[in-house]
């Protein structure tokens, strides 16, 4: 008979539990309760952000799941969540669309900070932080015994400096505030392609690229929202795939280019373009091949600020340099680095050093008419001037033998 009502003891329990949450996957030990800190998860996606608030104690607190609006649009279906009753526990899921994350009223602010990277290199920082709230409705009367529940929501997106995960909690029992970090690198590509008209991408064949072929890159953006654009703001090249291989060749940093390249298109579309002449690395001169990694980082920009991010080059650059007195302030973030390559350069298959270069490539000696006709009268009066020796010498020689011998007499003028 004992065990008869300890079974029925517990199945009206296991009934009350379920009454009580409506048949939702909650715990009553667990989940009788206000929301808390952890009852919120912000995923700051590429296009979208999801916000994952526990039900339970939603329903605890004495509201349903249409109740919780974002930014107080209750009156908008299009603004609230859906239950998600597979998981454990019971979840209202909600889906903000970077495309149009004004119309449930969040907001985006883009601010400008000034940041030096890990190369000791001064730039300018753009942050895109996405914010907004959600929250239960505020009764008609004047007062009420139900909580409200607030959840703070906001993603930070460095449009240049990738950083670690943040999270940042209220203390207030009926509060819960998150933060979280989200990164836009994985739409960025850095491709390289055979002709200024960014059809055909580069095919490099397996004896590698002659040197001083053009090759055409681009940082192109794909499956992004339209209101960044991709601005370069600095491309290099290593012997390595390691982008802080100390060993690098810049191709333009701010206003310093290399003389190859050439830079098309930066910070006016969601495509940068630039060209450059393929090249060596010298420690790679006992190898028939030579490899070259190219890095870029890349900063998302709005296309309003992309002009005021640009360099300003020339004499007002250099002035605004010496007249700043302040340091610039060291960024704890990392680089966006975007990295493709190898490119496989080739080299002749005999080795010359620089002297067999210049005798190679000097040009072969010729005469012209002038010096030609001035050299044949030098030849031909040299050769006047010997007959005309040999034909005196010949003279002098022949009035000697013909001169008579003196007899001995004296001439009578002397005595």
């Amino acid at each position: 008979m004992e065990p008869v009502c300890l079974l029925l003891l517990l199945i009206s329990k296991v009934i009350s539990a379920g009454a009580q949450f409506n048949g939702y996957n909650c715990d009553a030990n667990y989940h009788s309760r206000f929301p808390a800190e952890r009852d919120i998860s912000v995923f700051c996606g590429v296009q979208t952000v999801t916000l994952k608030i526990n039900f339970c104690p939603v329903l605890f607190s004495g509201y349903s799941e249409t109740d919780l609006s974002l930014n107080g649009r209750h009156g908008d279906a299009h603004c609230r969540g859906f239950i998600n009753n597979n998981t454990f526990p019971t979840a209202v899921i909600f889906t903000i669309s970077l495309n149009t994350l004004e119309s449930c009223g969040n907001s985006l602010v883009v601010s400008s900070v000034p940041g030096v990277n890990a190369y000791g290199n001064s730039s300018m920082v753009q942050i895109g932080n996405l914010s907004g709230y959600i929250d239960t409705p505020d009764p008609p009367t004047i007062i009420s015994y139900l909580p409200g529940l607030l959840y703070k929501f906001s993603c930070s997106y460095p449009l240049e400096y990738l950083v670690n995960n943040t999270q940042l909690a209220s203390s207030s029992a009926a509060i819960s505030v998150k933060d979280n970090n989200g990164s836009f690198l994985s739409t960025l590509n850095l491709l390289l392609y055979n002709d200024s008209t960014y059809a055909q991408q580069l095919a490099i064949p397996n004896a590698g690229l002659p040197l001083k072929t053009k090759v055409y890159a681009a940082v192109k953006a794909t499956n992004l929202d339209g209101r960044w654009n991709v601005l370069m703001d600095y491309c290099y090249t290593t012997p390595s795939g390691n982008p802080s291989d100390e060993l690098r060749y810049d191709l333009f940093f701010s206003c310093d280019k290399d003389p190859q390249t050439t830079v098309f298109e930066n910070g006016k579309s969601q495509m940068g373009r630039f060209s450059f002449e393929v090249f060596r690395f010298v420690k790679h001169k006992n190898q028939k091949m030579s490899t070259v990694f190219l890095h870029c980082v890349t900063k998302l920009c709005r296309a309003d600020d992309c002009p005021l991010l640009m360099p300003i080059c020339g004499s007002r650059k250099k002035r605004n340099l010496f007249e700043e007195t302040t340091p610039v302030p060291q960024s704890a973030s990392g680089n966006a680095v975007i990295t493709a390559g190898p490119i496989i350069t080739r080299s002749d298959e005999t080795p010359t050093n620089n002297s067999q270069l210049a005798q190679l490539n000097r040009p072969a000696f010729q005469l012209n008419s002038v010096t030609s006709a001035l050299v044949s009268g030098i030849v031909i009066l040299g050769f006047m001037s010997l007959c005309f020796f040999v034909f005196s010498l010949t003279l002098l020689s022949g009035k000697r033998r013909s001169n008579p011998v003196l007899a001995g007499i004296r001439n009578p003028v002397f005595n």
